[in-house]
């Protein structure tokens, strides 16, 4: 009897360790500075490409998108009064595509569908199912090319590790 319980401890505890492992890759600290290291890289890209905007990387561990932290970096400008009538919210337009992409899981402006409510069916966004979770990351602010190849910057940096 003695023996079946110490078995059993020590697969439980062999379980516990393996899990760990597999979710130390996005413990908050290191998704933290993760975030940070992407959000970096995409500001370098836009400088590369002359734009300005806004930057948003998110990762949703598992296997669906039921919540997400989320880190974003203003490359210049938060708005572009001169854009449309109105002027263009580019923090709305980053999270809008990071909202598409969650409900879709596909690259923001690539979905089969028309855009619900929320979402512009703007490119710009991408998306990936990592090791653990999904890395999410969009920009706003460019041409919707020039937004891609941003967010293609950061998702580079995070796909390594997540």
């Amino acid at each position: 009897m003695k023996h079946r319980m110490s078995a059993v401890v020590l697969l439980i505890a062999t379980s516990l360790s393996l899990s760990s492992t597999h979710l130390s890759a996005a413990s908050p600290k290191k998704l933290d500075a993760l975030e940070t290291q992407a959000l970096e890289v995409m500001k370098k890209k836009a400088a590369e490409l002359n734009i300005s905007g806004v930057a948003v990387v998110s990762y949703a561990e598992g296997d669906t998108i039921q919540s997400w932290t989320s880190k974003m970096a203003v490359v210049g400008r938060i708005t572009d009064p001169k854009a449309s009538e109105h002027g263009n919210n580019l923090l709305g337009i980053a999270y809008a595509k990071s909202a598409e992409m969650a409900v879709t899981l596909q690259d923001s402006g690539t979905a089969k569908r028309p855009p619900m409510t929320g979402e512009f069916g703007w490119q710009g966004g991408v998306i990936l199912k990592g090791k653990s979770g999904y890395i999410v990351v969009a920009f706003s602010g460019g041409k919707s090319e020039d937004d891609v190849q941003v967010s293609k910057a950061g998702l580079e940096v995070l796909k390594k590790a997540l």
